[in-house]
């Protein structure tokens, strides 16, 4: 297992591996999309604790499983999972799980599920088709979600929010945002939209 650098970030307000004395409310949140989007990325820019990877270095084994289409840089890819934290205001605590994006960990992936109160799938728009397989195993799940587009430097910038939608098949309630998976505070940004998205279906007076 590999450990990622510590990171901080403006929303963080606790540093080492305590939870913070205002800690009231853990929430469980995967980090979804295809191979090579960003979520170990993601995880990594906003975590307040030392990130834990579980990667390995793609081989020749891997050439006819991976697709690595648009994504020709990437050499490792998530075998089990990625975990990171970070404390919110108002005492909430994210405990964030990277999910693999490929189908043949389809077990793994629904068994690191269990629990978790939404997702924040990641797309990336220059091959928005690779995500239809993670959508499907979102919703197919039954758990909220919110989307974000991770931008890329090549990435197309013509799309409109109505065109994104429509490729995707969203549904109208659904929140989407667009991110820098390696910028920490817009990667929060898309966390809260997500945890947004959670309070609005579930307000706390309602639990």
């Amino acid at each position: 297992m590999a450990y990622a650098p510590s990171s901080t970030t403006s929303g963080s307000t606790t540093s080492g591996i305590h939870l913070p004395d205002t800690a009231r409310e853990l929430v469980k949140i995967l980090i979804a999309g295809p191979f090579g989007v960003g979520k170990t990325t993601l995880i990594d820019s906003v975590s307040e604790i030392r990130p834990l990877h579980t990667e390995e270095r793609l081989s020749e084994a891997s050439v006819h499983l991976d697709d690595l289409d648009g994504v020709r840089e990437k050499s490792t890819t998530t075998v089990a999972i990625d975990f990171g934290r970070i404390s919110l205001p108002g005492g909430i605590v994210l405990y964030l799980f990277g999910t693999p994006g490929q189908e043949r960990f389809r077990a793994l992936w629904e068994d690191i599920a269990y629990g978790a109160l939404g997702a924040l799938v990641l797309v990336d728009s220059r091959r928005i088709d690779a995500s239809f397989d993670v959508l499907g195993l979102v919703e197919e799940s039954g758990l909220p979600y919110a989307v974000a587009f991770n931008t890329f430097p090549d990435a197309p910038r013509h799309h409109t929010e109505q065109q994104l939608r429509a490729a995707l098949d969203l549904a109208p309630g659904t929140p989407l945002v667009t991110c820098d998976a390696r910028d920490a505070d817009s990667s929060l940004d898309a966390l809260l939209a997500l945890v947004q998205h959670l309070i609005d279906r579930d307000p706390p007076e309602h639990r």
